[in-house]
């Protein structure tokens, strides 16, 4: 088991970052490296599924429950290997329920906008406000966040599955150019997390004002009618 060079942690030998800090993991050194055939090259054996995922969702760490450890801050990766592999069957992908608690908590669009779904980011930030404004029920918000904390782990395996699908299928890059393009389509923005801490803030400061003016005064003669009409002549 290869040890990170910056926490010495000890990884998985198919890891390439480290599980404790996200450090990227050297190359495999020549006590293990395959013997090479003095006949010829030999063939490099392709990444494996697992490989494929670390790849695309990076080092990245995410806060993470379960009832065993509680909630805990730890390598994304871990958390969707587990989720993707309940979701993959010999039978083919089938859908898997599972409870995504960063989609649910937090505004959803936000997550999605942070694992780069920008389709999904912009359904979930216009429909929920659009409904809201149409049928005046505060309740949309909260059923759109609930359908998101409970769909983001079978919609992120399709996103990183489509694009691994793609990315493996150019012909005209080497294995290294896909490794660099899966990372590049993969992995999170952190920019996301400020916007995400000021649109809050944003929100908490309409709040406030709000609290601070109080509901609206109502004229105790119900509007004009009933008013006595002053005269001047």
């Amino acid at each position: 088991m290869p040890l990170c060079p910056s926490c010495s942690q000890e990884n998985p030998d198919t890891a390439n970052f480290c599980l404790q800090c996200g450090q990227a993991l050297g190359s495999p050194s020549s006590e293990t490296a395959p013997e090479v055939n003095s006949e010829g090259p030999v063939a490099r054996t392709p990444p494996t599924q697992s490989q494929l995922w670390e790849t695309f969702i990076g080092p990245s760490k995410s806060i993470q429950f379960s009832v065993k450890t509680g909630w805990v801050w730890r390598s994304a990766f871990l958390y969707y290997k587990k989720k993707f592999e309940n979701i993959e069957t010999p039978q083919g992908p089938r859908f898997a329920l599972s409870w995504n608690w960063p989609a649910a908590l937090f505004d959803s669009f936000l997550w999605f906008l942070y694992r780069k779904m920008y389709l999904f980011a912009l359904l979930y930030a216009v429909a929920p406000a659009l409904a809201i404004f149409m049928t005046g029920d505060v309740m949309v918000g909260i059923v759109s966040r609930i359908l998101a904390g409970a769909s983001a782990n079978y919609l992120y395996y399709w996103h990183v599955k489509d694009k691994i699908q793609r990315i493996m299928a150019m012909p005209s890059l080497d294995d290294t150019g896909r490794a660099h393009l899966i990372q590049e389509e993969g992995g999170v923005q952190p920019y996301v997390l400020w916007l995400g801490v000021v649109l809050h803030m944003m929100m908490l400061g309409l709040l406030a004002a709000t609290i601070v003016q109080g509901p609206p005064v109502e004229d105790p003669l119900g509007g004009t009618e009933g008013r006595p009409v002053q005269k001047f002549f």
